[in-house]
């Protein structure tokens, strides 16, 4: 048994009443909060403390959910500057990914996951559509259980329309995932999920959406899919179709709380309407949808109709980053400038979209999300006594618009600590770095793609 005692901070719970605890404490017992409270802790709660992390200065809140990544494109930040979403994928994204193997993979999800932890983020969902080689999932995953944070694997796929090498049937589908399914799913004290991911409507059949769906929910695994990112797509659906991408979801009988929208840019009023009706969830991408001009979604209008929207970085071949904190930032201020209205969102409730919702997106968020008595110890400690951020008058906007990576001094999942002041302790980080770097080297050479590597 380990016991926990972070004590000197500002205890930021995303709790429904959006208590801030200044200066509070908060004591775990092996991976659950048993305590909190505000001003010092009680000296029965230090004696039984373990070890006694002082965090003057510091912000304490809830690990961020980052509801939609793409980790193996790590190895392809800077390619997407300036294009459009499907000249990136034709130029850059296809050639690149059909010569990924296993290894290769791992080291992107590796180095990828790092990134995340760094950027605040303590689970993490990524849409894996890459099976040139069939083993890639399970060294994802073998990458997330090594790292130690929540991990979804939303394992992709399409089965039309698509780049040959990266298209398979929904059978091919179902017999790949099951013996990833049978080892990960649940793994690793329920910290790693795996469910699947039609990668786009137009690269996905009918039928083979009704059966993968049908597949993942026999075992209790979400759907995770692009919808609605570009209009063009949008008016490719409706051509072929004739449904725009969320009134054929319905047709076919797929919407329901396992389904996860990711991007939701372009739709209209009735399809926002219907995600509300079966208790879907949207998962906005800011940076990413301002990165490739894809648009931007109506926030807004969701979350006044209930709708759960999780916030995400997206893959850093479209962001370049996976920083939740700058996606947090993002998110209000595209909200305002699209809206003209400066308090179209506030702080606190963007904090809840990065956490509560992000917990609810994964179906965790009796779990995570909040740091109450009896959820589990995820949590991240943020220096707020820099000089991009001080003096701080409102913890909260502290966080959303001054704080960045670099602040983050701990990081816990699950009661332990993946980052303790600053440094990485579940692997040399620096080596972690130069094995992507020099897989990706290799990827890129097989692939013609001309880069200039440091």
């Amino acid at each position: 048994m380990t016991s926990v005692l972070f004590e000197g901070s500002a205890i930021v719970t995303v709790d429904d009443s959006n208590s801030v605890l200044d200066p509070g404490w908060i004591f775990i017992r092996n991976d659950i909060i048993e305590n909190i409270g505000k001003g010092e802790a009680p000296k029965n709660i230090r004696k039984e403390a373990d070890e006694i992390i002082g965090a003057s200065g510091s912000a304490i809140m809830p690990g961020m959910v980052n509801g939609h990544t793409h980790l193996f494109q790590t190895f392809f930040r800077g390619l997407a500057d300036d294009k459009p979403l499907l000249d990136w994928l034709e130029e850059s994204i296809w050639p690149g990914a059909s010569e990924l193997d296993a290894d290769s993979a791992k080291a992107a999800a590796m180095l990828g996951l790092i990134e995340n932890l760094r950027g605040g983020a303590t689970t993490v969902v990524d849409h894996q559509y890459i099976h040139v080689d069939p083993q890639i999932d399970d060294a994802v995953c073998q990458a997330a259980s090594e790292v130690g944070l929540r991990f979804i694997l939303a394992s992709g796929w399409a089965d039309r329309n698509y780049h040959p090498p990266l298209t398979e049937s929904a059978q091919t589908v179902i017999s790949r995932i099951s013996p990833v399914r049978e080892k990960w799913h649940g793994a690793e004290n329920n910290r790693v999920q795996v469910g699947l991911a039609p990668l786009i409507p137009w690269g996905c059949s009918d039928a083979a959406m009704i059966e993968t769906v049908a597949a993942a929910r026999s075992w209790g695994g979400s759907t995770h899919l692009h919808c609605a990112e570009t209009a063009i797509e949008v008016e490719m659906n409706v051509e072929e179709r004739g449904l725009r991408h969320v009134h054929w979801l319905e047709s076919l009988g797929l919407l329901g709380p396992d389904l996860q929208l990711a991007h939701a840019i372009w739709l209209d009023e009735d399809e926002i309407d219907l995600i509300s009706k079966y208790g879907a969830s949207v998962v906005h991408c800011p940076v990413s949808n301002m990165y490739l001009a894809s648009g931007v979604a109506k926030i807004k209008e969701m979350l006044d109709r209930g709708i759960t929207v999780a916030l995400a970085s997206d893959g850093p071949g479209s962001n370049n980053r996976q920083d939740m904190f700058e996606t947090c930032k993002a998110t209000v201020l595209l909200q305002k400038v699209h809206n003209l209205d400066a308090g179209v969102l506030q702080p606190e409730e963007v904090l809840h979209l990065a956490c509560r919702h992000g917990a609810k997106l994964v179906g965790k968020e009796k779990e995570i999300g909040s740091l109450e008595v009896g959820k589990k110890a995820d949590l991240i400690v943020v220096d707020l006594m820099t000089a991009f951020a001080a003096p701080v008058h409102r913890v909260a906007s502290a966080i959303v618009y001054c704080a960045t990576p670099r602040d983050v001094v701990h990081v816990m999942v699950d009661g332990k600590l993946l980052i303790r002041n600053k440094e990485i302790t579940f692997t040399n980080e620096k080596e972690a770095i130069a094995r992507a770097t020099e897989s990706a080297e290799k990827i890129f050479q097989k692939a013609g793609i001309a880069t200039r590597l440091l």
